[in-house]
């Protein structure tokens, strides 16, 4: 897609949906709004320019047309009502918001990772120690990412910046070339494992993958329901243990290498070793800084904010010299996606703000009479995971679907709105593996050439079945356990 055409896509998205009259039973008022917010979504998917500067074009657009898309007319008759004003205090919400800021300080985490070369030296010392067979050095790349993921939100930066740069190197030990029928002697059996292990991390830790706190926020704004970083954890960790135990397994049956072991790959990761040198004391501190973190988070929820943890961490981190403020600063990935959070927090508000969740829930709830509330919850789950071959990007997904999700199941009598909302967010991450966009790390691995088109769209299909039925098999039974 060309640049002018991703630019005009959006902008036509939003003028089309506006001049069409509003649906019955939504005000003017809330149907432009969602026009507006139709655009945004669609905006961060072609990306003609970065999410946080798309997020802020929305917000403002809103706020400079926030009489006739934000505010009904009894609130604009209000006696001393300023809707200029009240806008303003509406579009700067999302820069307030703790979780937006505890996304931030994760990417932190990420930075230290790379400054240090902390990442980098686990994974080498798992390849030395666990890759002379194939199938052991599959799980060691699955460890590698599991030791990583709890302290990396982004998934781009954790698989397709840390890991697949490490792996990346092992295939052409063993003549394995890409897009070349040899790319299949162990190439790609790695690239699969790496990105479905992935995508399974990214949905058994909160600060795993930077849409899951989003999505925590939303819950919090739509369903007023608090989920915590142990929380989250409980609840996945049964299901992400099984996973991440079969994906290196079901890899090996489903897409077997042909090269079974050889001594390539840990002779190679012991010459790295060599050239990182000795355990630095920069890398010292990261590593006490993220146990101190992951500690926190676990178990003083009650004496610290989440948010609070991060921002302590980071200036530990600061203090002991595993980044300068010059590093912080020009970390340009963390201040987009802090805009771009804090103004889809916002718009996401919004939408409840006038009124247009509330409208499509009924609307929808009124085709689901007759359901049991646990088949509605199941049906609902499948739906959400589903649509995703419809997203290129996680957090367009959840700001479009998780609050109208959420607020269908509230209008069905008996749901159990935890149980729910958990269930959805849990499966931000596993929706990951369908597609060849559907997430950071996809298109690093399917433009690795060692996973032809065909082998992933099939395999994708294939682990994507296995993952939601394996969330549902054992997830509802678990968090039933748990209640």
């Amino acid at each position: 897609m060309s640049i002018l055409l991703k630019a005009i896509t959006p902008v036509a998205v939003t003028i089309a949906i506006a001049l069409l009259p509003a649906p019955t039973g939504l005000a003017p008022h809330a149907w432009y709004f969602f026009a507006i917010f139709a655009g945004v979504i669609v905006g961060l998917m072609t990306e003609p320019l970065p999410g946080g500067a798309v997020g802020l074009i929305g917000v403002t657009l809103v706020t400079g047309l926030a009489p006739w898309v934000l505010y009904a007319p009894a609130e604009l008759a209000k006696s001393g009502f300023n809707p200029a004003n009240a806008a303003l205090t509406w579009a700067l919400s999302g820069f307030s918001n703790a979780t937006v800021w505890l996304i931030f300080g994760a990417f932190m985490f990420a930075l230290g990772y790379e400054k240090t070369g902390l990442g980098r030296r686990i994974a080498l010392v798992l390849v030395k120690a666990m890759g002379r067979r194939t199938l052991t050095l599959g799980y060691a790349v699955m460890i590698a990412d599991t030791v990583l993921a709890p302290f990396t939100p982004s998934n781009t930066a954790r698989s397709g910046g840390t890991i697949f740069p490490v792996i990346r190197n092992l295939p052409a030990l063993y003549e394995s070339k890409p897009n070349e029928p040899s790319s299949r002697r162990i190439g790609s059996y790695i690239m699969w494992v790496a990105l479905a292990t992935t995508c399974v991390t990214s949905s058994m830790f909160l600060t795993a993958l930077a849409p899951n706190l989003l999505a925590v926020e939303l819950v919090n704004k739509t369903a007023k329901i608090s989920l915590s970083w142990m929380q989250w954890f409980t609840a996945f960790a049964p299901i992400g243990i099984t996973l991440l135990i079969l994906i290196p397994l079901l890899t090996y049956w489903l897409y077997p290498p042909e090269v079974k072991e050889g001594d390539q790959a840990q002779t190679w990761a012991a010459k790295e070793l060599q050239h990182l040198g000795a355990f630095s004391a920069r890398e010292g501190m990261l590593a006490v800084a993220v146990i101190i973190a992951l500690l926190l988070w676990i178990f003083g929820g009650t004496y610290m904010n989440a948010t609070t943890v991060a921002l302590l961490v980071i200036s530990l981190m600061l203090l002991g010299k595993v980044v300068t403020w010059d590093d912080i600063v020009k970390n340009s990935p963390a201040w987009n996606t802090l805009a771009w959070f804090a103004t889809l927090v916002a718009l996401a508000d919004g939408l409840n703000k006038v009124g247009f969740v509330k409208w499509f829930a009924e609307a929808v709830a009124s085709h689901m009479s007759g359901f049991t509330p646990f088949t509605a919850m199941v049906v609902l789950v499948l739906v959400f995971y589903f649509t995703h071959y419809l997203f290129a990007s996680v957090t367009a997904h959840v700001t479009a679907l998780l609050p109208v999700m959420l607020a269908v199941g509230a209008t069905i009598p008996g749901m159990n709105m935890p149980h729910f909302a958990l269930l959805l967010c849990l499966t931000l991450g596993i929706m990951g593996v369908q597609t060849p966009y559907a997430t950071g790390p996809s298109p690093v691995y399917y433009g690795s050439g060692y996973l032809p088109s065909a082998d992933y769209w099939r395999l994708g299909g294939i682990f994507g079945l296995i993952f939601i039925a394996v969330l549902l098999l054992i997830g509802l039974p678990w968090l039933a356990f748990l209640a």
